[in-house]
Parts: C-alpha cells; sequence; structure tokens
C-alpha cells in the first residue's frame, strides 16, 4: 500500500513522534511506502506531496512543531475535497493518515463519508476531544504553562502584585485547570464557567492582605459574568474561528481599577505549542502512530484511534468529533477549593 500523513490545523509537540512511529513501523513491519502531504490539506488539495523514508524520520522524536508543517486549510469551504480525491488517485494513495484536532479531524470524517480511506491521530494542546481520554500535546503545554506560574509566583511575591497568567483554551479550560493545580494558582478561570470579576477581586485582595503574592490563571475563552469574549482581531480562519486574546490583560486592568494593587498579565500564546515534548507525549503520540498504521493495515477505515485508560483503542470518526470534552462541574469543584 501507498499510504500518506499529513499534520493539520495548530501544531503542538508530539506530532513528529506520530509521523516517526507511522513510516518506521509501515515500512519496517509492512513494506508499505509512507508519503507525506505538506501543510495540511492544502497537500493533498495541491499535490505538495513528498516520500517519507527510514532517513528522513530517524532523528524527529524530540522534534517539536511538525516536518511536514501545517495550516489551517479547510477543503469543504472551498470545494478542495474533490480535488483531494483527485490528488490521491493521481499519486496513487490507497489510504491517509490525518493528524489533527477537531477540524482536521472534521474534515476526515466527511471524507471517510465521501469514499476516501482515513484513519485519525488525535492531536491539540487543549485536550477537548471528547473520544480519548487524553492528547498529545496537552501535557507539554501544562508543564510549559506551570513552569511560567511558578516564575511569575516569585517575581509577583517580591513586588506584592497579582499576576494574571493567559493560557490556551478556547472552548475548554483543561489547561487552565491543570497548570493553575499544578502551580498552586489562587484562581482559575475557565470557558466553561462564567466568572464574576468582583469576586476574582475579593480573592486576590485576600492574598495580598497575607502578603502573599496573587496569582490568577485565565484561559482565553473565558468570559465574566454578562460580559462578552476578548478577542485579538476580527477575522476568523478557515473554520469559522474567531482569534482569542486579551482576557488577561482586561482582567489584570479591572484588578488594578478595582482594588488599586498593582497587577500585571502575561499571555503565554503559542509558547504553549513550541519546544520538545514531554516524555508522556513522545509515548502517547508514539503508541498512536503504532496503532494508526495498524488500522490502516487492516483495512479498518473511518476510525480514529484514542486512549482509555492505558489502552489505545479505535473510535468511528464521525462519533470522535461530535463534541467537545469540556471541563466537569466536579474537577473544578476541586480546584475551587485552593481559590483565594
Amino acid at each position: 500500500m501507498r499510504i500518506g500523513v499529513l499534520t493539520g490545523g495548530g501544531d503542538c509537540p508530539g506530532l513528529n513522534a506520530v509521523i516517526r512511529a507511522v513510516t518506521r513501523k509501515g515500512v519496517e513491519v509492512y513494506g508499505h511506502e509512507i508519503v507525506g502531504f505538506r501543510d495540511g490539506w492544502r497537500g493533498p488539495m495541491q499535490g505538495l506531496i513528498q516520500p517519507l523514508g527510514l532517513a528522513d524520520v530517524e532523528h524527529i522524536l524530540p522534534l517539536g512543531g511538525t516536518i511536514l508543517r501545517t495550516s489551517r486549510t479547510n477543503p469543504y469551504r472551498n470545494g478542495g475535497a474533490e480535488q483531494v480525491k483527485r490528488t490521491l488517485a493521481e499519486h496513487g494513495v490507497d489510504a491517509l493518515i490525518a493528524i489533527g484536532g477537531e477540524d482536521t479531524l472534521g474534515v476526515a470524517s466527511r471524507l471517510s463519508e465521501d469514499g476516501v480511506f482515513v484513519v485519525g491521530v488525535p492531536k491539540t494542546i487543549d485536550n477537548d476531544l471528547s473520544a480519548t481520554d487524553y492528547t498529545f500535546g496537552f501535557d507539554t503545554a501544562v508543564h510549559i504553562a506551570t513552569e511560567a506560574i511558578d516564575r511569575l509566583r516569585t517575581t509577583a511575591e517580591s513586588h506584592h502584585r497579582a499576576a494574571v497568567v493567559e493560557v490556551m483554551g478556547r472552548n475548554a479550560g483543561w489547561i487552565a485547570l491543570h497548570s493553575g493545580m499544578a502551580g498552586g494558582a489562587n484562581v482559575i478561570l475557565i470557558p466553561e464557567r462564567p466568572f464574576s470579576v468582583e469576586k476574582v477581586c475579593q480573592w486576590v485582595v485576600r492574598c495580598l492582605e497575607r502578603d502573599d503574592a496573587a496569582i490568577v490563571v485565565v484561559a482565553e475563552g473565558a468570559v465574566p459574568e454578562d460580559g462578552a469574549e476578548r478577542l485579538a482581531g476580527a477575522e476568523v480562519d478557515a473554520f469559522g474561528h474567531k482569534r482569542l486574546g486579551g482576557i488577561g490583560n482586561w482582567l489584570a486592568d479591572e484588578i488594578a481599577h478595582r482594588t488599586g494593587a498593582e497587577s500585571r498579565a502575561v499571555v503565554l500564546g503559542h509558547i504553549q505549542r513550541g519546544g520538545t515534548p514531554t516524555a508522556y507525549d513522545r509515548v502517547l503520540a508514539t503508541r498512536f502512530g503504532v496503532h494508526a498504521i495498524d488500522a490502516v493495515h487492516e483495512g479498518d477505515s473511518g476510525v480514529m484511534v484514542a486512549l482509555r485508560g492505558t489502552d489505545i483503542i479505535r473510535v468511528k470518526l464521525a462519533e470522535a468529533t461530535v463534541s467537545v470534552k469540556t471541563v466537569p462541574q466536579g474537577r473544578y469543584t476541586e480546584a475551587e477549593v485552593f481559590f483565594g
């Protein structure tokens, strides 16, 4: 078989580990030919193809980003779905492994329904795909955010300041929740639960009154009660998503205005996506890649590999992309114990 691989959507640590695993097992165990499509779904739309041999993946396991590059191209927005099918046929590609999050796998699901042999691999630092317990990239993002919180605490304590740390998380607050709990944040704000600015200020004052720093971790998609999302711009991507950003700076200004306390905001942004993956993400991504090529070899199309407990299973792509996995109230209640 000739098998194509692509990485779509936002990059994250661990993508190269999947590419390596697919190539190594595909070539050495099954004798398949592996090719990569560059720039996400733009690759099979425009025929941007490159061979993937053992030498090409030999040293990529610890590398962040993706050697195939990526984009937020949506074939179903500009009539490119039929071109994807033509490109696969022209290049003799029998099956496609799509590595991505909700949007990339949503396209994969539709292509599967249209007759393309597709297997999905879940990737997102937001950990918001409901069909898998964890996605690779999440652990690395949490570690990066936690280290930033630890460093900010020491400088905030030195200056008797409040520090607001804005992390990624459009619709799900998993990064904020995990990094906030790991870093001992005094307040954690997530998209799933609109927050009271007045209550946040009360928690901040309580911290400063006991001569402690006040660390507030806020997901980019969090909103105040009776408020709206903060946007970094008016444009939307190919999947209709607005670019969020600014809630951290807005909240820091509100805290300073309402309490009189010195307040600073730090926006971690794409720092959370970059760099070397953690050991956990390397192992999870590698296991996903191994099981994805197994699915292709066994002729199991229209599925996504997923983590359940410690096992890698297969779920239908259509089921995997039907809903976003958000933070349940019980998990947030655990964190609230440490607010203020």
